[in-house]
């Protein structure tokens, strides 16, 4: 683990030296768009007074400037931009505040419009930062992927695991979700750190050094056809957890390290 993560701290450096976009300024949330959605389930009076203000804001947390997400709607923040061929690395902690659950997502390769999935976020792959899933795979709407996994005791879950069969996910290949290889999500408070790699069709998700999930052949499918997904705009949700973010960058890659899809 030590390894992978000096890899990691390596692979950042060389590859930021040139072409790092802060997707945060520390100042203002001027390249995002923000979509409020459907209220949460008990919670429908905050919905009402919710407003993209007081959704996502920009606050100062112990003399550094944070994006504070307040959970209490499901909401969207999306880049304006689209993005593919990268290495992404976002830094956040859970807040105090629990609307239901402490939920919340990095979307990536989203694309149409707004309320697409449960009303509210883009057709889109989700990396789960849901307190206890962090690293989960979920496909929302029309989009599929592929991940070597292992079925659960259940007979209904997955898992992946690089020693897995090959399957199919999607809304009628079985079902939508695929659960992280290991816990890597470090104790509430503290801050994680996730690095998400897109290229081409293939996503590795990196949670605090170690990786948890690999998928392939990413696609959306239209009318029974799948159309290859590789890139789109980023969303990071509310969703019932308040949510800190310090950081959130972006670097163009030619290529993942060879050494995160072993």
């Amino acid at each position: 683990m030590k390894n992978l993560a000096l890899i990691l701290t390596l692979f950042f450096l060389v590859t930021t030296s040139f072409a790092q976009k802060q997707l945060f300024n520390g100042k203002n949330l001027k390249n995002w768009d923000i979509f409020l959605g459907s209220p949460i389930t008990g919670f429908e009076d905050l919905a009402k007074k919710a407003t993209p203000q007081s959704t996502y804001s920009i606050i100062d947390l112990n003399g550094q400037k944070v994006i504070h997400i307040s959970g209490n709607i499901f909401a969207s923040l999306a880049t304006k931009a689209e993005y593919g061929n990268y290495h992404l690395r976002l830094e956040y902690k859970w807040g105090d505040k629990v609307y239901g659950k402490r939920n919340s997502g990095l979307l990536y390769h989203s694309f149409g419009p707004f309320g697409a999935a449960f009303g509210t976020w883009m057709a889109t792959i989700e990396h789960q930062l849901m307190h206890e899933s962090l690293g989960d795979t979920y496909l929302m709407a029309n989009t599929y992927c592929e991940s070597k996994v292992i079925k659960g005791d259940d007979g209904k879950s997955f898992s992946y695991s690089p020693l897995g069969q090959t399957t199919a996910f999607s809304e009628k290949d079985n079902g939508r979700s695929i659960k992280k290889m290991k816990d890597a999500e470090k104790p509430i408070g503290e801050w994680n750190t996730v690095d998400l790699y897109c290229f081409g069709q293939t996503s590795v998700h990196v949670d605090n050094g170690q990786v948890v999930m690999i998928n392939t052949n990413c696609s959306k499918i239209d009318n029974g056809q799948k159309i290859p997904l590789t890139k789109g705009k980023i969303q990071l949700q509310s969703e019932g957890g308040e949510f800190f973010i310090r950081k959130i960058e972006i670097t163009p890659i030619k290529g993942i390290p060879a050494e995160l899809l072993k």
